[in-house]
């Protein structure tokens, strides 16, 4: 892990929550320090999300947002992991996948996994988990599952004239992303999957 921006240092030595966009390639985010494998215009951080993000104390980030790129690690639960150690307690993560359902995501040769409405809360505390419970024993980290969003593909005029209305209704809750996901997801295929997951561990402080 490389910080390029020195900015980074100077909200660092001073306390200030760090925001982080993780894999942003080409298109950086506004408000966000930029991380990614490579050094392209607007990268901040250059880092390898499959090793340890050394350069970052524990407890420094306050947000974490990553879109379609998680599909491409490796070292998926390591990087959870580190994820959490550099979260403060409470810290908003936002992470946009392709779901197991949309046919062109298993086009690109560099995708290692596809996401389902259930993926992350493998990672909760079986309280924190909805009426089907999953396996949670695979790490000690916890987060929370604040919201799963289902952004349908809306590529033929069929999917585009009906897709609203179900993208809305599949959204209701999760007992109707469950019934979309196990019925209808291969008729009217699911694009990506959004989470928003909060950090828990212990602190005295939460994330602002």
């Amino acid at each position: 892990m490389r910080i390029l921006n020195p900015n980074i240092e100077r909200d660092l030595a001073a306390g200030t929550g760090l925001r982080l966009n993780l894999g942003c390639g080409r298109r950086p985010r506004p408000g966000y320090y930029n991380v990614d494998l490579v050094p392209l215009p607007g990268v901040d951080i250059v880092a390898d999300l499959n090793e340890p993000m050394r350069a970052l104390p524990d407890s420094s980030v306050t947000e974490i947002y990553s879109e379609h790129t998680l599909e491409h690690v490796t070292q998926l639960l390591p990087l959870l992991a580190e994820i959490h150690r550099v979260a403060r307690p409470g810290a908003r993560v936002t992470l946009i996948m392709p779901h197991f359902s949309n046919p062109y995501a298993y086009s690109d040769p560099t995708h290692v996994r596809f996401f389902g409405l259930y993926t992350f809360y493998y990672f909760c505390d079986t309280a924190d988990q909805p009426p089907r419970k999953v396996p949670n024993f695979y790490m000690a980290e916890r987060f929370a599952v604040e919201s799963v969003k289902f952004l349908l593909l809306k590529r033929s005029l069929l999917e585009r004239g009906v897709g609203a209305l179900l993208q809305w209704a599949a959204n209701l809750s999760i007992g109707t992303l469950d019934c979309y996901e196990r019925r209808l997801c291969w008729l009217f295929p699911v694009a990506s999957v959004r989470y928003l997951l909060r950090v828990k561990k212990p602190g005295a402080a939460a994330a602002a």
